[in-house]
């Protein structure tokens, strides 16, 4: 993982995505007490209490733009659920799941963080300032990228917030696949890797200050949103 991420760290380097700098990785501790990377500090903080989703969005279109020469791609992206593992116990969830129980839509492919979400995006005020954690870092389409963000806004801000960020993203240049079923695909991919109650990023955003999302709450903004979806 250290690895990954140093390689995307130095593939970022002199563009103009803000991105941390590597100084040094020691990724089997043959130097250090433990597999070790360094990397310069950013500016700026988290902030999940207020919906930031139009510079998210332009943030990620210029992600995805940075020209990869083929023989730098990262890995190609991996799905984080699939229908035998999404837990199905109504009628709902049995509908969504049946979305994605089919192969995968045809895409072109994209440079993608894989883990573009607010949790991972540093600001001051409204200005971005740093975006971290690139050891997801995947070749894939954009579809999947927007359609995480949209997940983790949905979960934060609520299921209409979620809705509308693939529109925010698309408003500030980017593109998306032209099928309406392949994007309800990649957006229920997303969502459904969170059934059944998003605990897995529950516990981080509470630390953060987010104490208001209690397993209730978060459960219902994901059943509304993947409704809305399915």
């Amino acid at each position: 993982m250290l690895t990954r991420e140093a390689d995307i760290l130095r593939l970022l380097a002199g563009t103009d995505v803000p991105a941390a700098r590597l100084h040094a990785v020691d990724a089997t501790a043959a130097h250090c007490a433990h597999p070790s990377l360094l990397m310069s500090l950013l500016p700026g903080e988290v902030r999940l209490a207020d919906d930031l989703s139009q510079p998210l969005a332009r943030q990620l279109v210029d992600i995805h733009r940075l020209a990869v020469p083929e023989h730098a791609r990262p890995r190609v992206y991996q799905a984080w659920t699939s229908p035998d593992r999404v837990p199905a116990p109504t009628a709902l969830w049995r509908r969504a799941v049946d979305v994605i129980r089919r192969d995968p839509p045809p895409y072109t492919g994209t440079f993608l963080h894989r883990d573009f979400h607010p949790g991972n995006v540093l600001f001051e005020r409204e200005t971005i300032t740093g975006v971290v954690d690139w050891v997801e870092t995947s070749w894939g389409p954009a579809d999947l990228d927007v359609a995480h963000c949209a997940t983790a806004t949905a979960l934060l801000h609520g299921p209409d917030a979620g809705l509308r960020f693939p529109e925010h993203y698309r408003e500030a240049g980017g593109r998306l696949a032209e099928d309406p079923e392949d994007r309800r695909y990649w957006c229920l991919l997303d969502a459904l890797g969170f059934a059944p109650d998003a605990e897995k990023v529950a516990g981080p955003w509470r630390e953060l200050g987010r104490s208001d999302l209690t397993p209730g709450l978060l459960t219902r903004r994901l059943t509304d949103y993947v409704a809305a979806l399915a």
